[in-house]
C-alpha cells in the first residue's frame, strides 16, 4: 500500500496570489516641482552701451544758469513795459501823454527806414537777439572740465567737474617733478594742454620724452571726460 501524499511544500507550487504580483517595478509618479513656472535661465550680461564700452559714461559740460543775462534782459523789459503802461494809464485817466513818448512816436513816424539812427537801432536789437540765442544754445561754464563717471555709478545724474586752472596746476606740478626741469607753465584748454618747460641740465630731447610720458599719465589720472592733447615745448636755459 502506498501512503497518501502529504500536503505540498510551501515552495513547491506558487499560489495564485503570488502569481499576480508584478515582476517589474512600477514607475514612480513624477513629483511636482517645488517652484511653479518654467525653469529659470541665467540672463545674458547686458551689452555695453555706446558710451560705456570703455568702462566709462560719457558726460557733458554743465549748463550755466545765465543769471546775469536773464536778470539784465528782464530788468530792461520790466522798466520799459512799466513806463509805457504807466503813461497809457495816465492818458486814459485824462492826462496828456508823456513828452518822451510823443517825441519817440514823432521820430518813428518822420524818419525813413534807411536813416542812420534807424539802422543803428535795428543792428543793436539784432545783436542782442543773437546774443540771447547763443546763450540759450551753448552750455557756458568754459572754465570747468567735466569728469567721467564710472559705468556702475549708483547716481547716474551725479556730475562732477574740475576747474581748468586747477587741472593746469596739477599738470605743472607733475612736470616740475621731472629731473632737469627748472620751470614750467601749463595752459589748459578744452582740447589741448600746452606746457612750456625750461631745462637747466640733461638733454632737452630726453626731458621732452619724460615730460610727455609723465603728463600723459597725470592727465589720465584726472579722469576727464574728454582728455586734452598734451603739447610740450622745451626751452634750454643756460644762464
Amino acid at each position: 500500500m502506498t501512503s497518501d501524499p502529504g500536503p505540498p511544500a510551501p515552495d513547491s507550487a506558487p499560489s495564485e496570489r503570488r502569481a499576480t504580483v508584478p515582476l517589474t517595478k512600477e514607475p514612480e509618479e513624477p513629483r511636482e516641482p517645488t517652484q511653479a513656472g518654467p525653469p529659470e535661465r541665467e540672463a545674458p550680461p547686458p551689452e555695453p552701451a555706446a558710451g560705456e564700452r570703455d568702462g566709462r559714461r560719457r558726460t557733458h559740460r554743465p549748463w550755466s544758469a545765465r543769471r546775469f543775462p536773464a536778470a539784465l534782459v528782464a530788468s530792461v523789459v520790466l522798466v520799459a513795459a512799466g513806463a509805457a503802461l504807466f503813461d497809457v494809464v495816465a492818458v486814459r485817466a485824462g492826462r496828456p501823454a508823456a513828452a518822451w513818448r510823443r517825441h519817440l512816436a514823432d521820430e518813428l513816424a518822420a524818419r525813413p527806414v534807411d536813416d542812420v539812427w534807424m539802422l543803428t537801432g535795428a543792428a543793436v536789437a539784432a545783436a542782442v537777439g543773437v546774443w540771447l540765442i547763443v546763450l540759450a544754445l551753448t552750455p557756458g561754464l568754459r572754465h570747468l572740465l567735466p569728469l567721467r563717471s564710472p559705468a556702475g555709478c549708483p547716481a547716474p545724474r551725479l556730475r562732477a567737474s574740475l576747474d581748468r586752472d586747477g587741472a593746469a596746476d596739477l599738470l605743472r606740478d607733475a612736470a616740475m617733478r621731472v629731473p632737469g626741469v627748472s620751470g614750467a607753465r601749463v595752459r589748459m584748454r578744452r582740447h589741448r594742454a600746452k606746457a612750456r618747460v625750461d631745462v637747466r641740465f640733461r638733454d632737452p630731447r630726453q626731458v621732452k620724452d619724460d615730460l610727455t610720458a609723465v603728463l600723459d599719465e597725470e592727465r589720465d589720472r584726472l579722469a576727464l571726460s574728454r582728455p586734452p592733447r598734451i603739447v610740450v615745448r622745451v626751452r634750454q636755459r643756460t644762464g
